[in-house]
């Protein structure tokens, strides 16, 4: 049964101009429904988001257990007769130096979404910029040489300060370029994620790029 998206199947299309780095009209590509032109839901993104930034945590945090301090396991002295309160080892928790009780361990916060969870999410953060009308196609975006004052002039004449510009492959003049410039991030398709698409005011894709989430999002 054919996947709908907002009652449209999903052969349908939005149509939307190609640009060239110069901002000149070159052409028109058409948008997938299935992917561009669908439901927003805010709770959907932010569990998908919400993994993504905990998966960045490092949970390295560690303290040396009384198994883990250096020391004899000898009993200090005596149990009774020396009026004194009774001691086990020198690695005892009560003494400077001992081991910590109850103290932090590595750990994992990843947190586990479904994979048609965060597929799911995607699209409806893409469907966001095309309704926001935030969404800008190249035809390709090459530069000569690395040098980042090309990259400043070339994103001026399309019109985006804040963006995220994804490519279908890797470029690296455009990545170098790009790499000093506050607001503007390069990434390839296969990184694509909804953290950074809703991070950014603008997206921009390489036309091809449109293709390459099809064959992503449509599986």
């Amino acid at each position: 049964m054919p996947h709908k998206a907002n009652g449209l199947d999903e052969e349908e299309m939005a149509t939307v101009d190609v640009i060239n780095i110069n901002g000149d009209k070159v052409s028109e590509t058409e948008l997938p429904d299935a992917i561009f032109d669908i439901d927003v839901k805010p709770e959907v993104m932010h569990q998908v988001v919400t993994a993504q930034m905990a998966s960045k945590r490092t949970g390295t945090a560690s303290v040396k257990r009384r198994s883990d301090v250096r020391g004899s396991t000898r009993k200090l002295y005596r149990q009774k007769g020396t009026g004194r309160a009774r001691k086990g080892d020198i690695k005892s928790p009560l003494l400077r130096g001992g081991g910590v009780v109850f103290g932090p361990s590595p750990r994992s916060f990843e947190k586990k979404v479904p994979k048609k969870v965060r597929r799911l999410a995607l699209k409806m953060a893409l469907s966001s910029k095309l309704a926001g009308k935030e969404l800008v196609v190249l035809d390709k975006f090459e530069l000569e040489k690395v040098k980042t004052r090309d990259f400043v002039e070339a994103i001026a004449k399309i019109g985006v300060e804040n963006a995220l510009i994804v490519t279908e492959e890797k470029n690296e003049k455009l990545e170098l370029s790009s790499r000093n410039v506050r607001g503007v991030k390069v990434m390839r398709q296969e990184g694509l994620n909804v953290y950074d698409v809703l991070k950014y005011k603008k997206l921009v894709l390489v036309e091809p790029v449109v293709k390459g989430l099809e064959g992503r999002l449509l599986q």
